[in-house]
């Protein structure tokens, strides 16, 4: 699916000056040191994975007054060297993107990547519920990350605080108990926005169902404890969504794969998933000098 048009251009833009001025805030010596000649880049992927990423990329070279060409679609899989877009435009300006944007395909076709492998996985296993991201994000770059689960074809699950009310161990322990809580946010949140609450039991996921929570969390339970959980909870709530959460990695995500659970979170989604390997090189003679075999008409 192709979500491109999904990031709205005015974040787009306000992502890539932050990123610019955090690489560039006073002199570019290297900058200066190529001037403004007119060059052709080509940008390479070095390492099989799911590309994502291209809104953000393209946002960097708009701003910086070069042309992209893209070879490929957002969310293709790739194999070692593929060409994936050339650009061209003073070469000043090139390089001035060239680590930004490296960054930032580098870790959302990474993230991309992970993110098919476990939609996969579920697949394989005709398991019909969800996978999900979490809120474990990197500073400032959010926005990038959770478009990029949904390039690889799982869900971001809430994007911030405002989009959806969970109520975890702390918020329940700071108010007294679950029905008290959950009361007070539907009290601020209305009908229009979900509450979750986090449970450590059949009987906490209960009380919270009973009190009008919209999604049920069954946290840091084994599959066997969570597959018995669920199946009950569902016999007397059978409108209630069971989200599995906590501990799960993408090693024992298969045994999570049990009916009646509806989402499975975990945070592996974002954090520690390797990056796919790009580089960008000056086309010279029409050819990639490190990559003699990728020509600059290809």
């Amino acid at each position: 699916m192709d979500y491109k048009n999904l990031v709205s251009k005015a974040l787009v833009e306000s992502l890539v000056n932050q990123w610019i001025q955090e690489d560039i805030p006073n002199f570019d010596y290297g900058g200066y040191v190529v001037g403004e000649k007119v060059e052709t880049a080509v940008l390479l992927c070095k390492s099989e994975g799911v590309i994502a990423g291209l809104p953000f990329v393209q946002g960097i070279y708009d701003k910086l007054g070069c042309q992209i060409q893209w070879k490929v679609e957002e969310g293709t899989l790739l194999q070692p060297i593929a060409q994936v877009a050339q650009v061209q435009g003073p070469v000043n300006k090139i390089l001035m993107g060239e680590r930004i944007s490296l960054n930032c395909i580098c870790r959302a076709s990474g993230i991309a990547t992970r993110a098919r492998y476990l939609h996969n996985l579920a697949k394989s296993a005709q398991w019909h519920g969800e996978i999900a991201g979490t809120r474990k994000t990197t500073p400032g770059f959010r926005t990038v990350e959770k478009y990029s689960l949904l390039v690889g074809g799982i869900s971001t699950h809430r994007f911030n605080l405002s989009s959806m009310v969970m109520l975890k161990d702390n918020h329940i322990w700071s108010v007294g108990n679950i029905e008290a809580a959950v009361k007070k946010a539907r009290q601020a949140c209305g009908f229009s926005t979900k509450i979750e609450v986090e449970c450590r039991s059949l009987e906490e996921g209960c009380q919270a169902a009973k009190a009008g929570a919209d999604i049920i969390m069954f946290d840091n339970f084994e599959p066997d404890a969570l597959h018995r959980s669920a199946a009950a909870l569902k016999v007397h709530y059978p409108h209630v969504l069971v989200e599995a959460s906590g501990g799960i990695t993408v090693d024992t995500i298969n045994s999570y794969f049990v009916p009646n659970v509806d989402v499975i979170s975990l945070s592996s989604t974002i954090q520690g998933c390797p990056v796919v390997d790009f580089s960008l090189k000056i086309l010279k003679e029409g050819r990639d000098p490190s990559n003699p075999s990728v020509k600059s008409s290809s």
